[in-house]
């Protein structure tokens, strides 16, 4: 389907479990302590692996001793980069080894690998690995990484500034010289931090290899089998092939788990030590040595007239990728994109940097480089509401793009509802009231309320799925989505019952395995239900059509009189009861005529090329832009004066989700993506002192817990159905993160006056802004 085609009918599910809250499948076995996640998997004569992570930030390695380690009763198996192909990964720029080569670029990265009879003998081990380094200077700060004195990490660029791995720049209409015809303009430097994924279950892998074929079989903790197929067959120099992966129930990911070296390391342990070998992250190892959220330092300026139009935005976006690419030159592009925000303004210039330090490697994390341009966005938008004199909603509204207009690069917005949005945050939040109150509500304590506007996108790339009809009636449905723990095997299911008005229990929803099952490329980006869900429903109207074949022999009637019925009975319209089971379908198509009823169906999202007649591209790497989705956050809070200590008090979340599949899941991604994005808000970064992560614990790393939490998280789910997800369903698990901190950060504004520009706002940031914000009042007074 082109971009620009017109959108075709939304179709209607047959029966009444699309638009359910029907209870999740795996829930009792969840609860019950009975699912099986890879850590709980076993095979006979299983070692156990740990790494060795490196101690400095940066440094050339000399050598390496093992001979120790290996002597060591119990140790099967060690290696460094010397034993692996040599080899780099990574999905844009392939500059990652799976064992540091060389030298290493973060403190905690992994130099070498053991496997033996125990996780005691194997943590042993990894003391007794003798490794010489000559420290380097490191770079701790992406501005300072551009500098031409800077510690080069990576070979030299032929052009520009060190250290930077991507650089973008987009620009529409005439920003240099529209200044001049705003009447009122705000600039300032905007600041977020590394947020670390903290899923419930740290990273783990279980590799065994066939004595006989030498084919690996990969039990693993990950977003996406094939993707862990493609990588470690790239690592280790071997035919996709001969990899297997298999993936048991996950305990979380939020973008930590798409891009990662622990599987090759550990498949490449089990090739070495004989036996399988299962690698579990301790959680201290896991926030040092695998991935965060890229933190960002952002100039924005924008101007508007004072009428309330949005005339011009210019940005700079410095994004810190850590030691290496991972997926920074897609959040710097993502970053980019979304830096003009959900609104019509004609003249923009963007300018974004993904730039190397000696830091943890940053990666996909919930948003994918929109909530930190958000932010930025959204807190300027409020300050540029109160210069001229309008409400926030109000000067939203009137900027906000519509249905049938362009985004920043020309895609066209196919289903514009952040108006929508906006008006229904504003009623449910009872905002007009909440605003005009008085802000003291106890001594040395003040309350206010603020909004973020949001847009965001679903789909990417390709997702495929097999349907097939049981010989009983019953459905079987197979792809290679995985269900990280946000629900989606059970939403997708319900699809294919929809679609074909089976009961929900008469669904059979298969687990990712590399050798059977479709492919798919990511649970990630707000996709699986929209994608997966888009070729689930295509794969049962092409089962509908065999159905309707047979059953038009069945019950000599023409296919175009024919109808699905809920209950797996296929119909004749106008004779009630003249009908067929599917039962009795399959069975003629197993036995008398056709054979078995099955279908595939496969989908790569159209992609929008941007439109270099309306915007100057550079340096943007290609990748498609998905189907926009919108949505408005409110948030009221209440600020100790003395302490800076905010509490979120109520919280409003109000998403256009085009058909609510199952609205309790629904509902519990709005609820958990607002936490989430409370702790990025308020509590949650990632601190490094002297090269090293200074808070590599769930005791020095704070996330928000029961007593940080709003009494009340309202989820407001509008259902605007249109474009290609199942019934007109859309995307909104990250949306519903990305406007937490700018709301948060705005109704602290609205309480206090005190704007924080940098978050986690912690008591001793909304503190300095207090001060900053009396020191300005006196030298005005």
């Amino acid at each position: 389907m082109s971009r620009d085609a017109k959108p075709r009918p939304v179709p209607q599910p047959v029966g009444e479990v699309v638009g359910q809250s029907v209870p999740r499948p795996d829930a009792r076995e969840k609860v019950t302590g009975r699912a099986l996640y890879t850590d709980d998997l076993h095979l006979p004569g299983m070692l156990h692996g740990a790494l060795l992570g490196s101690p400095h930030a940066h440094a050339r390695i000399l050598s390496y001793d093992t001979s120790r380690a290996k002597a060591l009763p119990g140790v099967r198996a060690v290696l460094t980069a010397v034993d692996l192909p040599p080899v780099n990964i990574g999905p844009v720029i392939k500059d990652q080894p799976l064992l540091a080569r060389g030298k290493v670029r973060y403190a905690g990265e992994p130099v070498a690998a053991v496997a033996a009879v125990d996780a005691a003998t194997a943590r042993r081990a990894l003391e007794l690995i003798d490794i010489r380094y000559e420290v380097l200077p490191a770079v701790l700060d992406a501005e300072a990484a551009m500098r031409p004195d800077a510690p080069v990490l990576h070979s030299p660029p032929t052009e520009g500034p060190p250290n930077v791995a991507t650089h973008i720049r987009l620009v529409e209409g005439e920003p240099d010289t529209v200044w001049q015809r705003c009447d009122a303009v705000i600039d300032d430097v905007y600041e977020t931090p590394a947020q670390q994924h903290v899923y419930l279950e740290p990273c783990t892998t279980l590799a065994s290899v066939d004595p006989d074929t030498g084919r690996i079989t990969i039990h693993t903790s990950t977003q996406t089998a094939f993707r862990v197929q493609a990588i470690t067959a790239e690592a280790l120099a071997v035919p996709m092939s001969r990899v297997r992966v298999q993936v048991p129930r996950v305990g979380g990911a939020f973008g930590g788990k798409v891009e990662s070296t622990n599987q090759p390391i550990t498949a490449a342990l089990a090739k070495a030590a004989g036996a399988p070998v299962r690698l579990t992250f301790s959680r201290t190892d896991d926030m040092k040595m695998m991935r965060s959220r890229h933190g960002a330092r952002i100039h924005m300026r924008t101007g508007a007239t004072r009428d309330g139009r949005i005339l011009a935005r210019q940005v700079r976006i410095v994004f810190d990728t850590g030691a290496y690419a991972d997926d920074g030159p897609f959040v710097a592009a993502i970053g980019s994109y979304f830096a003009r925000g959900p609104y019509r303004i004609p003249h923009v210039s963007i300018e974004c940097f993904s730039v190397y330090t000696n830091k943890l490697r940053a990666g996909a994390f919930r948003g994918f480089g929109n909530p930190q341009v958000h932010f930025a966005s959204e807190v300027q938008v409020d300050r540029l509401a109160e210069a001229l004199g309008l409400d926030p909603i109000e000067l939203r509204l009137r900027n906000a793009l519509e249905t049938g207009e362009r985004w920043l690069g020309g895609a066209p917005v196919e289903s514009g509802t952040l108006r929508a949005c906006l008006e229904r945050a504003r009623e449910v939040s009872d905002w007009h009231r909440r605003r005009a109150r008085p802000s003291t509500t106890a001594p040395g304590k003040r309350r206010g309320i603020g909004v973020a506007a949001v847009g965001h996108v679903s789909a990417l790339l390709g997702s495929s799925a097999t349907v097939r009809l049981n010989e009983d009636g019953t459905v079987n449905v197979s792809t290679g989505a995985v269900d990280t723990g946000q629900g989606s095997d059970t939403a997708l299911a319900q699809v294919a019952a929809g679609a074909l008005g089976v009961p929900l229990e008469h669904v059979n929803f298969s687990r990712p395995d590399t050798d059977t099952s479709p492919y798919d490329w990511c649970t990630g980006g707000t996709r699986t239900t929209f994608t997966v869900g888009h070729v689930i429903a295509e794969a049962c109207e092409q089962v509908r059509e065999q159905l309707f074949e047979h059953a038009s022999a069945i019950l000599e009637r023409p296919v175009q009189r024919l109808e699905l019925r809920p209950g797996g009975v296929v119909g004749v319209r106008d004779e009630p009861g003249l009908t067929t089971s599917f039962g009795a379908i399959a069975g003629r198509a197993l036995y008398v005529e056709g054979g078995p009823i099955i279908a595939s169906a496969r989908w790569l999202f159209p992609a929008w090329q941007l439109d270099t007649r309306r915007t100057t591209v550079g340096g943007l790497p290609s990748m498609g832009n998905g189907f926009f989705v919108f949505a408005a956050q409110v948030a009221e809070v209440e600020v100790d004066e003395v302490t800076g200590k905010v509490e979120v008090l109520e919280a409003w979340s109000v998403h256009d989700v085009g058909r609510a599949l199952n609205p309790a899941a629904a509902a519990g991604q709005v609820q958990g993506g607002f936490v989430q994005g409370l702790g990025y808000a308020l509590t949650e970064e990632l601190v490094w002192k002297d090269g090293h992560l200074a808070n590599p614990s769930m005791s020095g790393y704070k996330v928000p817990g029961p007593l940080d939490v709003p009494v009340a998280i309202h989820p407001v789910l509008l259902e605007h159905s249109s474009g290609p997800g199942p019934f007109g369903a859309k995307g909104v698990a990250e949306v519903s993160i990305v406007g937490v901190a700018p709301a948060v950060s705005n109704a602290i504004r609205h309480a206090t006056g005190a704007c924080v520009r940098r978050i986690p706002a912690t008591g001793e940031r909304v503190l300095r802004a207090l001060l900053a914000r009396e020191e300005t009042a006196a030298k005005e007074s």
